[in-house]
């Protein structure tokens, strides 16, 4: 349930940066940032973003790698630490408590695989 809320969001967030052309985010809100950033670094993004969701996700069910999926949260932790601060920077508190969230089910799921009482998949 945890892995597939957040590889939800990790795969509309990884597909809009990706195939969305920039433009149409720095229009809006919550997207603002993308006006700063290089076409590049934004496809960039959405690409780790979307590899985050399959990460999140395949590993336990395929039963190859399941560690992955942990490794897969830990990156995400940082992902969303930039997240916050690009956001805050730009006052969207709203989106920050929004990354803050995601930040903590990524704490959740890498600490129920990491930490001493692991919960395996």
């Amino acid at each position: 349930m945890d892995r597939g809320l957040l590889a939800a969001v990790a795969l509309a967030a990884g597909g809009s940066k990706t195939f969305i052309p920039k433009a149409r985010p720095a229009a809006q809100h919550g997207g603002e940032w993308t006006q700063d950033a290089s076409s590049g670094f934004v496809k960039t993004l959405g690409v780790l973003e979307l590899l985050a969701a399959v990460g999140l996700i395949l590993p336990s069910v395929l039963d190859i790698a399941p560690v992955m999926v942990a490794v897969t949260a830990a990156c995400w932790i940082a992902l969303m630490v930039g997240a916050m601060i690009t956001h805050g920077r730009l006052g969207q508190s709203g989106l920050v408590l929004l990354n803050t969230v995601c930040l903590a089910l990524a704490v959740f799921i890498a600490w129920g695989r990491f930490g001493p009482w692991s919960f395996g998949s």
